[in-house]
């Protein structure tokens, strides 16, 4: 099968000819058709991670296919020709003290498609049973992808918060997390105030359901949405710390500033802007596969779609390099032809 593949921490694709995987116990092979590609697959091109990647690896956590073999003794009631997707959730350990709760997404031993074993830039790729979610035929392969990763990210960390239909959520940038959350807190009958430096995507937030735009070069964005009466919720997707950090005024009382974006630089927060209005700053990570399951559906449901560019499998160093230079308008896809 062809396979693209980083030899090393901060090497090159490759693309090359590997073996069929055969699934172990537990798991299950995917014929892949797309699979997204995002900004965290840097983890694996630099080696962010350290010893958690084994190289060679093939990154790629935004992965859509059918179920193709299965291993042994793999629970659940899948079958080939399943339609299934990959997200960042790639298995829990089940026995660390988060597993024990019941809080997956946060296993200390938590395993990444194309992190910690290889990915979906490929033909096929070998997964966890429990890693699988299904995926509706209402989306393609192409639209499902991303929803595996920014899509779960964004929906999950809205259904998660403090926020109800009919309360304003604020989503600090526009890109491949930030179009989406717009979308859904829209669809979650939200009243949502896009923000972004600049004008240039005010039409565009607002074709995609935002009900205000919030230019944060033209004055303080913080000040912009309290003299609106605050946000209960800030969905922040910008890697700009200082950014992110100058919202927090603009939070609504017991509001929560909710970061899903890899800010590159630090969060500086005055303690007493939190502690007045006891509102809260919040990381959150993706996930679980039935988080991506239920995301998929209520795209389904409600016509949530990520924009997205496609292009060819032996094209994935081209697709990255744009995606890392922000030339995607918002998510690159690989296709395989399978």
């Amino acid at each position: 099968m062809r396979a693209v593949q980083v030899p090393q921490a901060g090497g090159e694709f490759e693309l090359v000819e590997r073996d069929l995987p055969q699934p172990g116990e537990g798991e299950v092979r995917v014929t892949v058709q797309a699979c997204g590609v995002c900004h965290s697959d840097m983890f694996a091109k630099e080696g962010v991670m350290g010893d958690a990647t084994p190289f060679p690896i093939v990154p790629g956590h935004e992965i859509v296919g059918l179920v193709d073999a299965l291993g042994e003794n793999v629970r659940g009631d899948w079958k080939p020709g399943d339609r299934v997707g990959v997200g960042w959730f790639g298995g829990a350990c089940y026995h660390c003290e988060s597993c024990r709760r019941g809080d997956f997404i946060t296993c200390a031993n938590g395993r990444i498609p194309g992190v910690t074993f290889d990915g979906g830039y490929a033909d096929a790729v070998v997964v966890p049973a429990d890693a699988l979610a299904r995926v509706p035929e209402e989306l393609s392969a192409e639209e499902a992808a991303p929803l595996l990763c920014a899509g779960v990210t964004t929906y999950h960390a809205l259904r998660s918060s403090v926020v109800r239909p009919g309360d304003r959520v604020a989503v600090l940038g526009i890109g491949g997390l930030g179009h989406l959350a717009i979308q859904f807190a829209a669809r979650m009958g939200c009243e949502v105030v896009a923000i972004s430096r600049g004008t240039a995507k005010a039409d565009l937030a607002k074709q995609l359901g935002a009900h205000e735009h919030i230019d944060s070069e033209a004055g303080d964005p913080g000040e912009a949405l309290a003299a609106m009466g605050g946000a209960t919720v800030i969905v922040a997707t910008a890697t700009d710390g200082g950014a992110v950090s100058r919202l927090v005024p603009g939070l609504a009382p017991r509001g929560q500033l909710i970061v899903v974006g890899a800010a590159e630089t630090p969060l500086t927060i005055e303690a007493m802007s939190l502690i007045g209005p006891a509102t809260q700053v919040a990381g959150h990570p993706s996930g679980t596969s039935k988080d991506s399951e239920d995301t998929l559906n209520f795209s389904r449901i409600t016509g949530v779609r990520p924009m997205i560019e496609t292009m060819p499998l032996e094209q994935a160093a081209e697709a990255y390099e744009k995606m890392m230079a922000n030339d995607a308008r918002f998510r690159m896809v690989l296709t395989t032809g399978n």
